[in-house]
């Protein structure tokens, strides 16, 4: 048994509790303890958290990290990403500033068919390394745990070979767990047709992905254009026979009637929720469903953000993720975060909560453990800040602001 005791920590934003935390947070103190305690991990888990000479005095035989003020929060959960794909798209910048909408660029070749060609290419070994790196990133950014998708396959063969990679990748020591989602019905394949590949998915896809075992969860993209409410209906129920749990992407760049369907299936998390309707949130919230908000992805479109502010007043479950894709390539949580608190005026703490002990609902680790909070009995993954503020966790877009982060009961310093 390895005994590890963080000492003299500076605050700690345990953000403890059951539950998603919904509008504006009243008491910080609650969530926030202030400095000078110590955290004794042993193995892959938090044991005690106490004041620091005390748990210094009854753990002496521990090894000791002084933190020397520095303050804590828990490892950050990416809950929406597209880890594996190959290829670039950097051309496409230029026609959305000649105006060209997503859809108008799909139809010119670009969008998601433009990745899928060289994804299905590429060897496994390539996209492995891919993944590893990308791992790698998000893990100097703090993140310990992410969902990760397929959906550049677009054919049952790489669909199933995407997702064999990520299981392969998720077992490597050192690397952010990993929770999988099958997400084959994220566009028609080049040269065919919505329809005709919906049917593929629903005859050989789809059992394919279920007997092979390795995703947790199915997700669709449902958008006019894309997958409509009655396909989306019909593979998230096939889906949920299958065990899976459910995902959806919705009203990305129209209110398409996708968040009232999210809250007529009760799927975990209905993604994007861009435009989604007031009426489809509040249906949504009494259902249990949670808002995944995805502020990179109207950065890097040049677009407006969500109603955050909107959701809070409500009192609307919702979290932030990066979307990592080829065209939102960032990996890192805290840049997504400084969106909502420089730009649209939230807090760093409602920000926090929204990628650590609310995103963890929604994804969980696969020990079963609690993690996206440091309580005593959950996961071991906490990051270090270089400061003695908290606060300081979102402020420094384009860098990492941790000294270091603690993965499973394992410190790795940036």
């Amino acid at each position: 048994m390895m005994q590890r005791l963080l000492t003299n920590a500076g605050p700690i934003a345990h953000l403890a509790g059951s539950g998603p935390i919904c509008g504006h947070v009243q008491d910080e103190s609650a969530l926030v303890a202030e400095a000078g305690l110590a955290i004794l991990v042993e193995d892959h888990i938090i044991k005690k958290i106490g004041e620091s000479a005390e748990l210094e005095s009854e753990f002496s035989g521990a090894e000791i990290l002084d933190l020397e003020g520095k303050a804590v929060i828990p490892g950050l959960v990416d809950s929406h990403t597209h880890l594996l794909w190959s290829g670039d798209r950097s051309r496409e910048v230029s026609w959305r500033q000649k105006g060209l909408t997503y859809r108008q660029i799909a139809e010119r070749g670009g969008g998601i068919g433009a990745t899928v060609l060289p994804t299905r290419d590429s060897d496994e070994s390539d996209l492995a390394h891919l993944g590893i790196e990308r791992m790698r990133e998000a893990l100097r950014n703090g993140t310990t745990h992410m969902e990760a998708k397929s959906g550049y396959g677009l054919n049952t063969e790489t669909e199933l070979r995407l997702l064999s990679i990520a299981e392969s990748i998720s077992a490597i020591q050192g690397l952010p767990s990993l929770d999988l989602t099958w997400l084959g019905a994220h566009a028609a394949p080049p040269s065919s047709s919505i329809d005709s590949y919906f049917e593929e998915i629903m005859s050989e896809q789809l059992p394919a992905i279920i007997e092979q075992g390795i995703a947790r969860s199915a997700d669709v993209f449902c958008e006019p254009g894309w997958f409509n409410l009655e396909q989306t209906e019909d593979i998230m129920k096939a889906s949920r026979d299958g065990g899976l749990d459910l995902r959806l992407h919705v009203d990305e760049f129209e209110d398409g009637g996708g968040g009232m369907l999210a809250a007529e299936l009760q799927v975990t998390t209905a993604d994007h929720a861009h435009y989604t309707s007031d009426d489809a949130r509040a249906a949504m919230s009494d259902a249990g469903v949670n808002c995944g908000f995805l502020p990179g992805t109207p950065y890097s479109m040049g677009a407006d953000y969500p109603p955050f502010a909107h959701c809070l007043e409500n009192e609307w479950a919702w979290t932030i993720a990066s979307d990592f894709n080829p065209n939102c390539r960032t990996l890192s949580l805290p840049f997504i975060s400084s969106i909502l608190v420089q730009r649209n005026e939230i807090s760093p703490i409602t920000s926090l909560i929204a990628c650590t002990r609310n995103s963890a609902i929604t994804t969980p680790h696969p020990s079963g453990l609690v993690h996206g909070q440091i309580v005593e009995g959950g996961i071991a993954n906490l990051n270090i800040i270089d400061g003695p503020w908290w606060e300081g966790w979102c402020l420094q877009p384009g860098h990492s602001p941790f000294a270091a982060t603690m993965l499973e009961g394992e410190l790795i310093f940036h």
